[in-house]
């Protein structure tokens, strides 16, 4: 049996195979440390965490005594790239933090044959947000949403999406145009945040000089969570629609 443990009021699953499972949210920092510190991960160890994220995941690496290294995001899920993950691994990985970005179901099986064969822990961290409510309600809204936006790009459909967040790509000049549409869905009385404002490698505190992630900082420019599928009557969500045609007409690709 897998052994439980209890870090900041989480549950984490801790085993080398399949991995660690964590919960993210309240107390992430303290309870991700706690798992990495659990599973082993020592001072001066490497673990390969996504920069399309909070710093959350970072943070971590960094108390429990490791140092956090960056791979890049499939453009299409927005979690860890596989082959990119691949030409990251060192002899001085330790982990890698799968995290599934928006509901999105990270193809965890090829992760975790992976690690096994680089010899490396993976841990598989989801986002606290949008956990609970209906999923098959948010799927269904998502498709409505999905058949009539025009001027975004809508999200990729992958089998046993949870649509967590409903995130959007705004296309045109990367994050002028996203920041100037965000802004007029607001006075429009749209709800919309911008998932990712700065990649965690671009921080301060994270900074890689040299370093580049195309795909992470591309999606850092162009998306935005439109307003949460829980719960939208009919009319919200046929207003939702009204209010991004209007303007995303007005937004032509570079």
């Amino acid at each position: 049996m897998v052994p439980e443990l209890r870090f900041g009021g989480q549950r984490f699953f801790c085993a080398r195979s399949p991995g660690v499972h964590v919960a993210r949210g309240r107390s992430a920092v303290m309870g991700m440390t706690g798992a990495l510190k659990s599973a082993g991960v020592a001072t001066g160890d490497e673990v390969i965490v996504p920069a399309y994220d909070t710093a959350e995941s970072a943070r971590a690496v960094v108390a429990a005594g490791a140092v956090p290294v960056f791979a890049d995001i499939d453009p299409s899920t927005y979690c860890l790239d596989l082959d990119a993950v691949g030409r990251a691994v060192t002899s001085r990985t330790a982990a890698v933090v799968l995290v599934r970005r928006f509901g999105y179901p990270a193809d965890g099986g090829r992760f975790a044959e992976l690690a096994a064969g680089r010899g490396v822990l993976l841990i598989e961290a989801e986002d606290h947000e949008g956990l609970g409510g209906d999923v098959a309600q948010r799927r269904e809204h998502a498709g409505y949403l999905d058949r009539r936006l025009i001027g975004v790009e809508t999200p990729v459909p992958a089998e046993g999406h949870r649509y967590q967040r409903y995130v959007v790509r705004v296309p045109g000049n990367g994050r002028p145009d996203r920041d100037a549409f965000a802004r007029l869905l607001r006075r429009r009385g749209v709800a919309c945040e911008v998932p990712v404002p700065i990649p965690v490698h671009r921080m301060r505190e994270f900074r890689r000089d040299g370093l580049s992630l195309a795909a992470t900082e591309r999606a850092a420019d162009e998306t935005l969570a439109l307003p949460s599928l829980d719960g939208l009557s009919p009319a919200e969500l046929r207003r939702l629609v009204s209010v991004c045609n209007a303007l995303g007409g007005l937004l032509q690709p570079a």
